[in-house]
């Protein structure tokens, strides 16, 4: 897993951001990486799960879950639990002593894969001691339908930021 792209549930739920250019950046960043997938901590799953699944409305779960569901069929995204290295380093790191566990964790797996870690966590990206990747900038970039079509949909759904 040397090199992969790794994923937080703050990019995962970017794409469904009220901030519109954190949502293209993170939509941008998925349609990009159809093809060649990333890799996400199982913890980070469970992170947006509670995020649509704890804070949303039947009717906005109903609408956002045919996309996340498919988009996991359609991307390859490793769904990976931490190891001993990854709590080791997340406990012991000096680098890392600044940030709470959680994102500890997060930066500690990516390290330990030799990843490169794609977040739009206000308390990591302006981090340049991290090994962060830049998020594409740009105008919005459409899915391949019929995801696309399930993108739009989704947007029923919507995330602040500071709510990941």
């Amino acid at each position: 897993m040397s090199g992969e792209a790794v994923i937080d549930a703050s990019l995962f739920m970017a794409m469904n951001s009220t901030d519109d250019r954190i949502r293209r950046a993170g939509k941008r960043f998925f349609v990009e990486r159809l093809d060649t997938g990333a890799v996400m901590s199982l913890e980070q799953v469970g992170r947006c799960d509670a995020v649509i699944w704890g804070n949303h409305s039947r009717a906005e779960q109903d609408a956002y879950y045919p996309f996340m569901d498919n988009l996991h069929t359609d991307m390859k995204i490793d769904r990976v639990g931490y190891d001993e290295q990854d709590l080791r380093l997340a406990l012991t790191s000096t680098l890392l002593a600044d940030l709470p566990l959680t994102r500890r964790l997060t930066v500690a797996f990516a390290l330990n894969r030799g990843g490169t870690l794609f977040t739009v966590d206000p308390l990591l990206v302006d981090r340049t001691d991290l090994p962060l990747g830049p998020l594409p900038d740009g105008d919005e970039v459409p899915f391949p339908e019929p995801l696309e079509r399930m993108y739009r949909e989704s947007l029923a759904l919507l995330v602040k930021p500071e709510d990941v």
